[in-house]
């Protein structure tokens, strides 16, 4: 008796797992380009941790909605595209810039240095690191999906009867 075709991860574990991925990302590719560049992520003084903080939390609910958009197709029998990881770069992108925006303004700035902070951030290396992080994490969760690999096994675990 053969084993059954190996299947790809679950849709809902790859998204979990693909989230994870960008937050990492997204933390360690703004903290590294701050620090290369000695810059601010949010260039604009005053604002506090509030814009980033918010930009960081709609930058996730944006990747993790589009690209679970793009892996409920597996549920319906349908491998999902790769175009999706696309999509979760610009959503994340998008969620990073808004949530800037909207945090500079909750946290009590006018609006000329909301715009500023979030053009900033748009108009950046800052911007291009989050859009990369989601990219690359949404790349690696549609990959989860669509590989059809087993689990890794040891030669003598085969099911072969010698």
């Amino acid at each position: 008796m053969s084993a059954p075709a190996p299947q790809g991860v679950r849709p809902l574990v790859a998204l979990g797992f693909a989230t994870v991925a960008f937050i990492a990302l997204l933390i360690f590719g703004l903290g590294m380009l701050s620090l290369l560049l000695d810059a601010d992520v949010i260039g604009v003084p005053g604002l506090g941790q509030v814009p980033g903080v918010v930009g960081t939390v709609l930058a996730t609910a944006s990747f993790a909605a589009v690209l679970w958009a793009g892996l409920r197709r597996a549920g319906a029998g349908l491998r999902p595209s790769f175009l999706g990881a696309l999509w979760c770069a610009v959503a994340a992108f998008l969620g990073y810039v808004l949530g800037v925006w909207l945090g500079a303004v909750f946290s009590g700035s006018d609006l000329a240095a909301s715009a500023a902070a979030a053009g900033g951030v748009a108009a950046g290396w800052f911007g291009a690191v989050v859009a990369g992080a989601g990219f690359v994490a949404g790349w690696g969760g549609i990959a989860l999906v669509r590989t059809r690999a087993g689990r890794p096994r040891w030669p003598w675990e085969s099911d072969d009867d010698e």
